[in-house]
């Protein structure tokens, strides 16, 4: 198992109830980290592997929370080197509509739409390096929830409704925070994790949190209304954005005025029955001016336990929360890099099992995409195989030399987003996670070659 690389320290510690089952499980997650877009017949390669595989993905005695304790113990190990952690998390549909044969499906967009749903916590750090999962939820809609009309899906209470997945992260937090003390673990959510009580629930758990405003709630002020009474506030710094084109739209920079205040938010109107008590909230408002014609301005708002007193804290705060694309890239690179909407299975417990493996190994790429660009200096060998980055550093030089000494991160990444197809041009930046991709399926042979001519 020493030879198996990155999956021993992501899987290594997990108790399947056999050792073989863990072993496999190592060897696939390797297997699957060097040609991640084909199928796992082509990710397998021999025969007697494919079936091994098929094996381990049919064992119902393989439970997908299992497979992924190992990684989440490794993420939190990562991140207790660091002083400031973001879970972000986010939900992602998976669409498996053109495999009518997989049973125990529900309903997406509609009942013909088919597929399961995904809420994935991940750990990143305020420089955007994605450390790695703590908490992955997976479910499937039944059809009779579709017909309940939505006026009454709204008297649900939360735990009632999918709206518990963003609690359910916010405890996964607030565990992994107990754990590493000293580290400051931040939960992350978009404008739809704005749930009266996800707030409620960070206060009962002592747990910070950062989410975008949906709405314009109600608040213990005399505006009454949350935006009038964060517009009310003295503006207390301005900063600038580069906005990049889109269509029909030019690049142009982007002028904000911030403002902050302590806010106390009243709960929902429906909820008058239960006399919950208003939570306390910072919240922090971000407002473009000086907006060009035909164009829609840039507003956040943003309601957080962190205390925000100064410019300074607001303008963090505001950067934390710009950390969120680092979880919509993983899922793109998910359901992109390693297709998992094209495998066919006949049930969906055999796909969980599947998801469960290629979560990770898709963190792994974009670990290595972003620590390359993150922390640039160091050793390619923090994620490269002695025999990787020399088979590496050989084939793009045309030497049969390697060096004696790994290169360095920032080298080695932009050697194999070469060979996915990344040009390197001054113009072009860093290399994306799908071009990394690219190239670490060539890079799997590149190196099995040199490892059959240079046996000693």
């Amino acid at each position: 198992m020493e030879d198996e690389g990155w999956a021993v320290n992501e899987f290594g510690e997990v108790d399947l109830g056999d050792k073989r089952r863990t072993k496999r499980l190592i060897r696939l997650a390797e297997q699957r980290s060097r040609q991640p877009n084909g199928s796992i017949a082509a990710s397998c390669g021999r025969k007697a592997d494919t079936k091994a595989a098929y094996r381990w993905l049919d064992n119902e005695a393989i439970g997908a929370e299992v497979i992924l304790e190992g990684h989440y113990q490794a993420s939190a190990e990562r991140a207790a080197k660091e002083k400031i952690v973001l879970a972000v998390q986010d939900t992602t549909e998976l669409n498996y509509t053109d495999h009518p044969a997989t049973q125990g499906m529900g309903y997406l967009q509609g009942l013909t739409i088919r597929g399961m749903l995904m809420h994935s916590t991940l750990l990143v750090t305020p420089q955007r390096v994605p450390l790695g999962l703590i908490d992955q939820q997976v479910w499937v809609r039944p059809d009779e929830e579709f017909r309940v009309q939505r006026d009454k899906r709204k008297e649900l209470r939360t735990e009632a409704k999918e709206s518990q997945k963003w609690l359910v992260s916010l405890e996964a937090t607030a565990r992994i925070q107990q754990r590493l003390g000293e580290t400051q673990v931040i939960n992350v959510g978009d404008s739809e994790a704005d749930v009266f009580d996800l707030f409620r629930k960070a206060n009962q758990l002592h747990q910070d949190l950062l989410v975008r405003a949906a709405t314009d709630r109600l608040v213990d002020h005399q505006e009454r209304s949350l935006r009038n009474y964060l517009s009310g506030q003295p503006v207390a710094g301005e900063i600038f954005l580069q906005v990049p084109r889109k269509a029909g739209q030019a690049a142009r920079k982007a002028h904000l005025e911030i403002r902050f205040a302590p806010v106390s938010i009243r709960p929902p109107a429906r909820r008058k029955k239960e006399n919950l008590a208003s939570v306390h909230l910072w919240a922090v408002l971000a407002q473009e001016v000086h907006v060009p014609n035909g164009v829609e301005a840039i507003q956040w708002l943003l309601l957080t336990t962190l205390v925000i007193e100064t410019f300074d804290q607001a303008r963090t705060c505001m950067a934390w929360y710009s950390c969120r694309w680092v979880i919509e890239t993983y899922h793109k690179v998910l359901k992109s890099g390693c297709r998992v909407e094209k495998r066919q299975f006949a049930d969906t417990e055999n796909i969980q099992r599947y998801l469960a493996l290629d979560a990770v190994v898709a963190w792994h790429v974009l670990y290595l995409t972003m620590l390359g660009r993150e922390q640039p200096d160091l050793p390619c060998s923090v994620i490269l195989e002695t025999h990787e980055w020399q088979s590496l550093f050989c084939f793009l030089h045309h030497t049969h030399q390697p060096p004696q000494n790994p290169p360095s991160l920032r080298e080695a990444t932009r050697w194999i987003a070469q060979l996915g197809g990344f040009l390197g041009r001054k113009s072009d930046g860093s290399p994306g996670p799908m071009s990394i991709w690219r190239g670490l399926q060539r890079l799997s042979d590149i190196a099995s070659a040199w490892l059959v001519f240079h046996v000693d």
